[in-house]
C-alpha cells in the first residue's frame, strides 16, 4: 500500500508530476542558449475558434492523483466524482479524457489478467462493493457528454515501491517472478523478455475488443529514468537474447526491446478494431543538439532516445503510433528547455504523425519558482503559440485536478480566449475511417416551456452533434460558435430561453462514427 506521506511528497505526480524536476532523476545543466532569432507578437494572434481540435485532460489515478480521490471512498462517491470531472470537462469546453487505468500491472476495470487497483478499494485485489466496472462506467458517462476516452496503461512498471507495496498472490510478479527486475525501489516488467512482450499485449487486446474505447494510451515510462551511478540490471537478458546485438550496440538493444513491444501493441489493435488510435505521451525532449544534430536545441539531463530507450521518431516514421503527445512542461523562454522551441522542434518533426501537446496547468502558481507561472496566462500563449504550427493539432493538460481548483482563474482565461466555443475531436487519418449514417426521424417539440430533439441513430453512430443556427444570417456547420450539444443520445430537453426559442433560431443533427468522421447534418422537423 502506498503511504499517505507518499502522496504528498512535493513534485509527486504521475509522470507529468512524477516528471517534475523535484521528483525525477533530472538535473538539468547551466546553460545559455546563443542568442535565437525567436520573436513572436502574442497581441497579434487572430482570434482562431477551430471546429476541430483535441481538448483533453489527464484523469491519473496512481496514489489517488485525481480519482477516486481517496482509495477508501464508497462507490456512491466514486461516481459522483467521476462525473463531476466529466462535468468539469464540458464546462471548460474540453472533448477527451486520458482515463488511467493500469498504473501498476493492475485495474481500474474488470480484468482477466490483473487485479483490481489498491488505489480503487484500498487492497490490491479487492473488488468495488457494490460491485461495478469503472472503466465501463466512465466510458458511458463519457458518451452522455460527447466526450472521446482513451484509456491509459504504464506497460513496465509493476510495483512502484518494493519497500511499501504489498501484491495479492494472483499479481503477475508473484505467477512470473522470472519476467521482473528490480531498479532502485521498483519492480518493472524485463523488457527484454518476449514474454513481458506478449502478456502486455494480451492486456492490451483485451481492453480493445471487451471496451469501446476511442484509444490505447501510454506515457513516457518505457526504461526507467536513470539512478545516478546504477544500471538497469539487464546484463543476465542480454547475454541470453542478444538478438545479433554487440555489445558496443546494448543501447541499440534496449531501444529494439521497446521498438519490438510498441509495433507488436500497434499491429494487434489494428487487427482487432482498426478504427482505435494508439498514442503516445513521451518526456518533451526526444534528443538534445548536442547528441545529434537533428535533436532540439535543448540541454535536458536525460531524453527519450538516450536514457529511457524510447525512440519516439521512429515509431512516427514507420506510423507505429497514431498520435504524439510531447509533454512541454516548460515555460517560453526557459533557457534549457524552451517550450517555443521544443513546440516548433516536435512540429517539424511529425512525420505524418498528429502533434499535441503535454500542458502544465499544475505549475500555474503565485509561488512558482519561474515567474511565468505566476499567471496563468502562460499556458494561453502557449496554446496561441500551437495554434501557429500547421502539425500541431491541440493540448492534452496535466491533471485533472487542476480544473477543481482553477488555478489563477485559468478556466475563465480559456474560455475567454482560447476555448470560447466547444470542438469536436480531430480526425486521425492514421486509423481506419469509419463512415456514420445521418441521424434518422428528427423531430423538434416545444410543450411547457421546453424544447424537445429527438431521432433515431444511424449505422455506426458513435455520438450526435446537434447545431443551432439564428435565422436569416448564413448557417455553417464548419463554425464551433454552432455546436449547441453533443452526446449519444437520441433526445436532449432544454428550457426555451431567448437564446434557445424555435422563433429565432433552428437545429440541425449530425453524427460522428468511431473514427470521428461526421455525417452531412440535417434538419428537425417539428
Amino acid at each position: 500500500m502506498y503511504s499517505k506521506d507518499f502522496k504528498s511528497k512535493p513534485g509527486y505526480t504521475e509522470n507529468h508530476g512524477e516528471g517534475t524536476e523535484n521528483h525525477r532523476v533530472i538535473q538539468w545543466r547551466g546553460f545559455i542558449f546563443p542568442a535565437l532569432l525567436l520573436f513572436i507578437s502574442f497581441s497579434t494572434f487572430a482570434q482562431n475558434y477551430p471546429k476541430r481540435e483535441m481538448r483533453a485532460v489527464w484523469i491519473a489515478t496512481v496514489a489517488n492523483i485525481d480519482w477516486p480521490s481517496d482509495d477508501s471512498l464508497p462507490v456512491d462517491v466514486q461516481k459522483k466524482e467521476m462525473i463531476e470531472l466529466l462535468d468539469l470537462t464540458k464546462a471548460y469546453h474540453m472533448n477527451t479524457v486520458i482515463f488511467q487505468i493500469r498504473p501498476c500491472a493492475d485495474a481500474f476495470y474488470n480484468s482477466p489478467y490483473e487485479p483490481w487497483s489498491q488505489w480503487l478499494t484500498g487492497q490490491q485485489g479487492k473488488a468495488p462493493d457494490p460491485y461495478y466496472d469503472p472503466l465501463e462506467f466512465a466510458i458511458k458517462e463519457c458518451r452522455k457528454r460527447g466526450i472521446d476516452i482513451h484509456v491509459w496503461l504504464n506497460p513496465y512498471r509493476a510495483v512502484p515501491d518494493t519497500a511499501k507495496n504489498t501484491t495479492v498472490g494472483n499479481h503477475i510478479t508473484n505467477v512470473h517472478p522470472e519476467w521482473f527486475l528490480t531498479y532502485g525501489n521498483t519492480l518493472y516488467f524485463n523488457p527484454g523478455l518476449q514474454e513481458t512482450r506478449d502478456f502486455v499485449t494480451r492486456v492490451v487486446t483485451d481492453i480493445v475488443r471487451r471496451y469501446e474505447i476511442d484509444a490505447i494510451h501510454m506515457d513516457d515510462y518505457f526504461y526507467p529514468y536513470r539512478i545516478a551511478k546504477k544500471e538497469f540490471p539487464d546484463d543476465k537478458t542480454y547475454a541470453a537474447f542478444p538478438r545479433g546485438f554487440s555489445s558496443e550496440q546494448r543501447e541499440d538493444w534496449r531501444r529494439d526491446n521497446v521498438n519490438l513491444i510498441i509495433k507488436q501493441i500497434h499491429d494487434s489493435i489494428r487487427n482487432i478494431k482498426p478504427w482505435v488510435e494508439f498514442g503516445i505521451s513521451p518526456f518533451g525532449v526526444w534528443r538534445n543538439i548536442e547528441k545529434d544534430p537533428t535533436g532540439s536545441l535543448t540541454q535536458a539531463g536525460q531524453t527519450n532516445y538516450d536514457d529511457l530507450y524510447a525512440d519516439i521518431l521512429k515509431w512516427q516514421k514507420e506510423g507505429w503510433i497514431d498520435y504524439v503527445v510531447p509533454q512541454i512542461y516548460w515555460q517560453i523562454g526557459k533557457k534549457v528547455a524552451d517550450y517555443a522551441v521544443l513546440a516548433d522542434w516536435w512540429s517539424r518533426n511529425s512525420y505524418g504523425c498528429p502533434v499535441y501537446v503535454g500542458q502544465a496547468p499544475y505549475r500555474i502558481d503565485r509561488k512558482a519558482k519561474e515567474k511565468e507561472w505566476h499567471k496563468s496566462k502562460e499556458i494561453i500563449r502557449q496554446i496561441e503559440l500551437n495554434r501557429q504550427y500547421p502539425n500541431i493539432n491541440g493540448s492534452m493538460f496535466f491533471s485533472a485536478k487542476f480544473m477543481r481548483s482553477n488555478p489563477l482563474k485559468i478556466h475563465e482565461k480559456l474560455l475567454k480566449k482560447v476555448y470560447k466555443y466547444p470542438a469536436l475531436p480531430s480526425v486521425n487519418y492514421k486509423i481506419t475511417s469509419v463512415t456514420p449514417g445521418v441521424p434518422a426521424d428528427t423531430y423538434l417539440d416545444v410543450s411547457d416551456g421546453t424544447i424537445t430533439l429527438s431521432w433515431k441513430a444511424g449505422v455506426n453512430n458513435k455520438s450526435f452533434v446537434v447545431y443551432k443556427f439564428r435565422k436569416g444570417k448564413p448557417a455553417s456547420a464548419e463554425k464551433a460558435e454552432n455546436i449547441f450539444i453533443t452526446t449519444a443520445d437520441t433526445s436532449v430537453s432544454f428550457p426555451v430561453s431567448s437564446k434557445t426559442e424555435t422563433g429565432k433560431y433552428f437545429y440541425m443533427i449530425s453524427s460522428l462514427s468511431y473514427s470521428n468522421t461526421e455525417s452531412a447534418p440535417v434538419h428537425f422537423n417539428q
